[in-house]
């Protein structure tokens, strides 16, 4: 491990996160504006978020290099909104939030995680499926979300152990 990545802490998020991870999954979601138009996530949804699961953070000092949000129903875990500031990607600190979640799904009672990628973003799949996910199935968005482009989700599924 670098001093670099040494240095990085784990903690939930709290109400007073709700901004600086407003911000942060703006920035990290942003290519997704090819599909979407308008920011990913505001304030009032990250509170409704933080009211329904939990968003695990992953700070370098003062500063939030990314998270990503659990939310758990008996023995499923929905793993979502993996953001890493975009000044550090393809460093290692997304497998590690995904490794975070997993454990906490785990230690929740959780014997399986899902997650959805859009179709847009098919170039996550690798990713995904690197960490032990496998493609599931497809869903449609929501009927009143707006698209630029026709989009589905991609359902991915793992089993944990």
């Amino acid at each position: 491990m670098t001093s670099r990545q040494e240095s990085l802490r784990l903690r939930p998020a709290v109400d007073a996160d709700v901004e600086p991870l407003t911000r942060l999954i703006n920035a990290a979601f942003v290519v997704e504006s090819v599909v979407f138009d308008g920011d990913r996530v505001d304030a009032h949804k990250v509170r409704r978020y933080m009211d329904t699961g939990t968003f695990l953070l992953l700070e370098h000092g003062a500063h939030l290099a990314g998270c990503v949000y659990l939310e758990t129903q008996g023995t499923l875990g929905y793993l979502g909104l993996l953001s890493v500031d975009p000044s550090r990607q393809r460093n290692g600190l997304g497998r590690k939030l995904v490794t975070a979640a997993e454990d906490l799904a785990k230690a929740n009672g959780c014997r399986r995680m899902n997650l959805r990628v859009i179709s847009q973003r098919a170039q996550l799949l690798p990713f995904y499926q690197r960490l032990g996910y496998t493609q599931t199935g497809t869903a449609p968005f929501a009927p009143n979300l707006p698209t630029k482009v026709p989009s589905h989700y991609i359902i991915m599924d793992k089993t944990l152990s």
